[in-house]
């Protein structure tokens, strides 16, 4: 016994194999995979860092130019004092248009996302999540010209009876529009055109909720609208967040439905309901004005493109603070950093 214990006690323990030899020589595909990934990932990082670049360099000249002398003097019949004075109005009309659009479009989306994940049979759900994919393969232009032809004439006795009875608030005071180009009807139709971004995304969310968190809520005794706020808005808080910031990075881009429902005026208003007091679009104007424009005119225009940019990349690191706030793990996070 005491020979065996002995001899077991001497005998030279078998070293450890490798990581090598457990894990394996790393396959070929892997390999591509990797490679693949990490090249897309880097070129999205220089596309983006060759955007701002080129906007920077064609923008800086009229940023920096003497707006009373040369091309810019009087453009766009005013005489701006400099490039700051001239994309304030047109910043303002882009955050200005695409805020309506939110506040008219986020809820209407989310409601369709819910009504199709949540209340509706399977094969309406199916047929009614297919059409509002089918709506964001519509170009723009097609927008801006139902925009036109059916929104503008539509919306007149709507504004008609918010200025009759809701005239004492500033957001619908003033004379009504007689032709319906008005940031109301601006509003509304880039409403529409983000429909499809946020209920696909907002949908998906809310299918992904997990199962049992429902059930258990219905067990419970909790009715259907219940169990939805209490089960699957808490789970969904942080890609309800994504897709309304997606949808508005789509409402700040857009250019030719604005363009024809708008006229291209140059101030500062809130007005939604009068005629020739609505502030232009970044976007928009740089349509409209590009073709005819002189190369320090055209420096002009794309310094704004280069404010729209600067806006956009704000909108969408804010949206990343809000969901890392918001988001799964938010609270255990903040648990970990108190302990």
């Amino acid at each position: 016994m005491t020979d065996t214990v002995a001899e077991q006690e001497t005998s030279p323990v078998s070293p450890t194999p490798p990581r090598a030899s457990i894990v394996g020589k790393r396959r070929v595909g892997d390999t591509v995979f990797l490679g693949l990934s990490t090249t897309a990932a880097v070129s999205i990082m220089i596309i983006l860092a060759g955007v701002a670049i080129f906007l920077i360099l064609r923008g800086l000249p009229a940023i920096t130019a003497n707006w009373s002398e040369g091309d810019l003097a009087g453009y766009q019949n005013r005489n701006w004092s400099s490039f700051w004075e001239y994309v304030g109005p047109l910043l303002f009309g882009s955050i200005w248009a695409a805020f309506i659009a939110m506040i008219i479009g986020t809820p209407v989306a989310i409601g369709i996302a819910l009504f199709i994940s949540h209340y509706a049979p399977r094969r309406i759900a199916g047929a009614l999540g297919y059409i509002v994919d089918l709506l964001a393969a519509v170009p723009s232009i097609v927008f801006g010209l139902w925009g036109i032809i059916v929104m503008r004439p539509l919306l007149l006795p709507v504004s008609q009876f918010l200025n009759e009875y809701l005239g004492w608030i500033p957001l619908f005071n003033g004379p009504v529009s007689t032709t319906g180009s008005t940031m109301f009807t601006a509003g509304v139709v880039l409403a529409v055109m983000i429909l499809p971004i946020v209920t696909s995304i907002t949908r998906e969310i809310f299918l992904q909720t997990p199962r049992l968190h429902e059930e258990a809520a219905l067990a419970l005794g909790a009715t259907r609208w219940e169990m939805i706020r209490l089960a699957v808005f808490p789970y969904a808080r942080s890609g309800m967040v994504s897709a309304t910031l997606l949808g508005l990075g789509r409402a700040l881009g857009e250019t030719m439905a604005i363009a024809l429902i708008l006229s291209p005026s140059l101030i500062y208003s809130v007005l939604l309901l009068t005629d020739g007091f609505n502030s232009q679009t970044i976007a928009a104007n740089i349509a409209l004005n590009f073709p005819i424009a002189t190369d320090l005119q055209r420096s002009a225009l794309i310094g704004t493109g280069l404010m729209l940019f600067v806006v956009s990349l704000a909108v969408n690191m804010f949206a990343r603070y809000i969901i890392g706030a918001t988001g799964p793990g938010a609270k255990g996070r903040k648990k970990g950093k108190r302990s």
